[in-house]
Formats: structure tokens, C-alpha cells, sequence
């Protein structure tokens, strides 16, 4: 008898251990996927006047800032805010905080029905290199992100791949017709210099504008004496450049 209770002071405190580290376990998990794994009190990154919210993970946001699947072409202030915040080559964060994904099958958001695609590990890789140029580079992306459209706004509701353009369609469905952005770079001085009423014709807006690398004046490469600058680029020659 007094053997068979010694026996079980042994078990009972390393039952007790198990069911402390499944405690411990559950707990990592969830921070892994909260706000309160790097910020102690949400309060702090909150304005003053922003109502309490209850909870520590980005879906406690969602009931007034309802995620969108759809990939309106227009701006997104809460995605794009929470993005320029946690983006940047030299951040740490973990998409997979506030994301879900399963390789090759889905890529959500937590607590949400709804997907922009099904991504690989690369796909991945890639998009977080974009988010990375989006926030914190000179180019075009980056001037897309102070105006507060995300990849959804060119993209649509299907996430970027490697060799993805934009059609020119939706870019002037955003920016207004041909004839509008002629007006806005139009050259009194020389009528006929004007990018956007090129002898050419119909010119894509993605052969001069490059949203994750330098964009660049595709006029130069003929007439390199123009002074034509874009943004997102310079103005140098394909000469010049190479």
C-alpha cells in the first residue's frame, strides 16, 4: 500500500507538469497570432479618440473595418495603415499574425471566410517583398501606398505573381481618361512633348510606369534632350542607365 502511494506522488506532479505545458503551448499559440505578442496595451498604437475594442487580434478590428475580398479599385486606409506599420525590409513581423494560409490552398485573413488566392511558400516569399517595396521604397508602389491603395486597388481580389501586369484599363478607371492626364502634362511651352499623347498611339501605362522597380520615361529613348520626369523614376536614357 505505502509503495503503491508513493508511486502515484510521483505521477500526479508530472500529470500536473503535462497539463501545465499543454497551458503553456495553447498559450504561445495565441500570441503568435495577437497584437499583444509585441504590443503590451492595443490602447498605445490606438488614437485618442478611437473607441475600445475588446480582444488582442486583428479580428477584433473587423466590425467596423470589415476586410475586403473583393479588390475594389479604391483606397483602403485601415489595410494600407496597419501595412506601412508593420512593413519595410527591416521589420520583423509575421504576415501569419494577422493572416491565415495553407500552401496552395488559401490565403485569408483570422476569424474570416474569404481568400485572395492560393499561394505557395514563394508566392509568399514574393508578396512579402513586394509589401516590403510598397512601404518603404521610392517607387511607384510606395506613392500608391501614401494614398492608401493596397494590392487589391491595381491587382484586384487575386493576389500578384511574379510576372503580373496591371492592364491599362484599370489604372484609367482610377486616374481618369487619356485625354485628362494629357491635360495634366501638358507642356505649353511644346505642345507635341506630351507622354500621354505620344505619336505612337495608345501606349501601355505599365511600359513607363513600373510599380516595384524604377520607372522610366519611354520617350528618352529616342529623345533624350526632353526634359520629362516621372514619378517612381527618373529621367534617364535607356543609354544612360544601361
Amino acid at each position: 500500500m505505502e509503495r503503491r502511494f508513493r508511486v502515484l506522488l510521483v505521477v500526479v506532479p508530472f500529470l500536473a507538469l503535462g497539463a501545465a505545458g499543454e497551458r503553456v503551448a495553447a498559450a504561445a499559440k495565441v500570441a503568435k497570432s495577437s497584437c499583444l505578442s509585441c504590443h503590451s496595451d492595443i490602447k498605445t498604437v490606438l488614437s485618442k479618440d478611437h473607441p475600445d475594442i475588446k480582444g488582442g487580434d486583428i479580428a477584433s478590428c473587423f466590425s467596423c473595418h470589415a476586410p475586403d475580398f473583393s479588390g475594389k479599385l479604391e483606397p483602403n486606409p485601415f489595410s494600407a495603415r496597419i501595412h506601412r506599420a508593420h512593413g519595410g525590409a527591416q521589420s520583423k513581423a509575421d504576415c501569419l499574425t494577422c493572416h491565415t494560409w495553407m500552401q496552395k490552398k488559401s490565403f485569408g485573413l483570422l476569424k474570416q471566410k474569404g481568400s485572395w488566392g492560393a499561394p505557395s511558400k514563394d508566392d509568399l516569399a514574393l508578396l512579402k517583398k513586394m509589401v516590403n517595396s510598397w512601404t518603404g521604397f521610392a517607387y511607384l508602389d510606395s506613392l500608391h501606398a501614401k494614398a492608401n491603395v493596397t494590392c487589391g486597388g491595381c491587382h484586384g481580389k487575386q493576389l500578384p505573381k511574379e510576372d503580373d501586369t496591371v492592364e491599362s484599363a484599370r489604372c484609367l478607371d482610377y486616374h481618369g481618361s487619356l485625354e485628362k492626364l494629357a491635360g495634366k502634362t501638358a507642356n505649353p511651352d511644346f505642345p507635341k512633348r506630351n507622354p500621354h499623347q505620344s505619336h505612337l498611339g495608345d501606349v501601355d501605362c505599365t511600359v513607363c510606369h513600373k510599380a516595384h522597380s524604377e520607372s522610366r520615361v519611354y520617350c528618352l529613348g529616342c529623345h533624350s534632350q526632353f526634359n520629362l520626369k516621372i514619378p517612381g523614376g527618373s529621367n534617364k536614357t535607356e543609354e544612360s542607365a544601361k
